[in-house]
């Protein structure tokens, strides 16, 4: 049986260990970036193709975890999905997904079902080599 190269090696999602690649944790980090609060401020010069990299403390409000659905689902997360979230990861005193907690639904995401992390990727505008292609929402 062929092995398909299209997710081994320098464009993995995972490393050796089975923990997020580099790589893919830049590209989580700029998704976050995206929807998280305190929201970045952007200058006018900023690129659509530089990556994003969250506000240390960052998080994700119960607003910016649905727009992240949203749009990378097609559609928000039901009360049950959220509430299941909330409980799994890493999140604030309030309840909101830290970074750390979105990291972690990605690892246990990759671990399980690495296409569909990739399917995510192209969603937020990257390419199957991680490197944002196409700015997004």
């Amino acid at each position: 049986m062929a092995e398909d190269n299209s997710t081994k090696g320098k464009n993995s999602l995972l490393d050796n260990e089975g923990n997020i690649s580099e790589k893919l944790e830049s590209c989580l980090k700029h998704i976050f970036a995206k929807y998280c609060s305190p929201p970045l401020q952007l200058s006018s010069d900023d690129s659509d193709y530089t990556l994003l990299s969250p506000p240390p403390d960052a998080y994700l409000t119960e607003e910016g975890l649905q727009k992240w659905a949203l749009d990378t689902n097609g559609t928000p997360f039901s009360e049950e999905t959220k509430e299941e979230v909330i409980e799994s990861f890493d999140v604030t005193d309030n309840g909101e997904l830290t970074f750390m907690g979105f990291f972690q639904l990605y690892q246990l995401q990759t671990e399980n079902d690495e296409e569909e992390t990739w399917k995510d990727l192209q969603k937020h505008g990257f390419d199957r080599n991680l490197n944002l292609v196409k700015k997004t929402a």
